[in-house]
């Protein structure tokens, strides 16, 4: 019979503190492991380097799934791949945008995820419409036609801070991602491809936040066959086009998109291993720890999540490694489509509800890039004596502390809205929201190895203390449950 995990949270704050007890031999062993005798260059540098752009449903992340499961295999490792219905993947064969005349320059510009290509190569005088209404560019559909287009006004700013890091402050601080700052045109901006699909334009550009040449590119994948091409550009150079149309010094432009889509295989893959637990009462329990292995494709993907990637694998090397025989079943999950809306994720809780009840602990490591400090509570106040403990073991390694804020986007949430005790990592977010996130620049630099080696063995440290814990920490409500009395 399944154990059943219930709330226990008058006995959970009635024991006596955990922390009170002398450092751990084990936690010790794995801090030596982790800091001294790291691999998880190997796994980052293969995941950026190696294989590069991971798009869900590409065969590049194709190749990282086999390569992550070859490389749990050899620790090891049982694992298993677990497929789930996603749709048509893509990649970019071939790409170029340059400005001929009246000078000639090579423009920072990338194509979105799921772009149709252009037919063949485009050549002539952007036209600008950033100014009209749809009826005024519908009348002008004529010269629209296989144009390049500037649909949208002029880029009004760049984002020039990060996120605070919620570790650095006593009071509560915003913790989500910065807003997007974009042009506001007569059209609203979710209106563009599809006005742009219906007067037949060749190719239209959009400006973009990110300053000193950074892109933020994303794309959909439910884009129509028949779309216009769509391409990222930045701020700088877009608001420069529309300058010099306004001067009526006209720029010439040479652009072509070259796409493939992929349809012989339309699963996306999440990869799933694991330590089997050693307590007969305890070891039909799990304790998960995940990241997302997708990412998008106008850079590597390293600090999303290339990095999250790589410490979760780590982790479970190092238990491996100092011989941990944890009372629970330790697991990895590395998840798919987190990028198109947590699909993986999603789709392995709804498949394994009846499993639920057995997860006693996931933490997720993906918003930020480099070190942890901590989690974010998701509002659990009941776990968190125990969960503040965890860390406060693991700040000789960096831990700080803890966060009661929830933070909602990536694939803890799923578990989080089932009701089982989840959590996101609190990790650095220097140069995140400005520079990384999302970007062309998202390379492997913007990474260093004593920042991923710490941050393996604090997701180490919390698997393992979550592993062999008295007691399963409190649940909260579905959120299916919460709420109306």
């Amino acid at each position: 019979m399944r154990r059943l995990l219930v709330p226990l949270a008058a006995l959970f704050l009635a024991a006596p503190p955990l922390l009170a007890r002398q450092a751990d031999p084990v936690l010790e062993r794995i801090k030596e492991e982790g800091m001294e005798r790291s691999q998880v260059m190997e796994v980052y540098g293969a995941l950026t380097d190696a294989i590069g752009p991971r798009l869900t449903g590409s065969p590049a992340y194709h190749e990282a799934v086999y390569w992550v499961g070859e490389r749990l295999e050899g620790m090891g490792l049982s694992t298993e791949v677990d497929p789930f219905e996603f749709g048509r993947g893509w990649t970019l064969e071939g790409f170029t945008l340059e400005m001929t005349g009246p000078y000639y320059d090579p423009l920072t510009a990338h194509p979105e995820a799921w772009s149709p290509s252009t037919e063949g190569v485009l050549e002539g005088v952007p036209v600008y419409v950033g100014d009209l209404s749809a009826a005024e560019i519908r009348a002008m559909a004529g010269r629209l036609r296989g144009a390049i287009v500037l649909p949208f006004p002029p880029q009004p700013a760049f984002i020039t801070e990060d996120r605070p890091q919620p570790t650095e402050h006593d009071e509560p601080v915003d913790i989500g991602a910065p807003g997007f700052i974009r042009p506001q045109g007569q059209i609203p901006r979710n209106e563009v491809a599809d006005l742009m699909r219906e007067v037949g334009a060749g190719a239209y550009l959009r400006p973009d936040q990110g300053q000193h040449g950074t892109l933020f590119v994303l794309g959909s994948r439910n884009t129509p066959d028949d779309a216009a091409p769509s391409v990222v550009l930045s701020g700088e150079d877009y608001n420069r086009l529309v300058r010099m149309l306004q001067m009526e010094v006209p720029p010439r432009l040479r652009l072509e998109v070259r796409t493939r889509f992929h349809t012989d295989d339309t699963d996306a893959y999440n990869i799933l291993a694991e330590i089997p637990g050693t307590d007969p009462a305890l070891a039909g329990e799990v304790v998960m720890a995940g990241a997302h292995l997708d990412s998008w494709h106008s850079s590597v993907g390293a600090t999303d999540n290339a990095d999250g990637v790589a410490a979760v694998m780590e982790a479970l090397r190092i238990l491996q490694a100092v011989g941990v025989r944890p009372r629970r079943t330790v697991r990895i999950a590395l998840w798919s489509g987190e990028e198109q809306g947590l699909l993986g994720s999603r789709a392995w809780v709804e498949e394994h509800q009846d499993e639920l009840e057995d997860v006693a602990f996931y933490v997720n490591q993906d918003i930020g890039g480099g070190r942890t400090y901590g989690l974010y509570l998701q509002g659990n106040q009941e776990a968190a004596p125990v969960l503040d403990g965890w860390t406060r073991n693991l700040q000789d390694v960096g831990a700080r502390r803890n966060v009661a804020a929830t933070i909602g986007s990536s694939d803890h949430v799923p578990f989080d809205q089932a009701g089982v005790p989840s959590f996101s990592t609190v990790q650095d977010y220097r140069d995140y929201d400005v520079r990384t996130h999302h970007t062309n620049a998202d390379a492997f630099e913007r990474v260093r190895e004593e920042d991923l080696r710490q941050s393996a063995v604090v997701l180490a440290g919390l698997l393992y203390q979550a592993a062999m814990a008295e007691r399963a920490l409190p649940r909260k409500r579905p959120a299916s449950q919460q709420g109306g009395g």
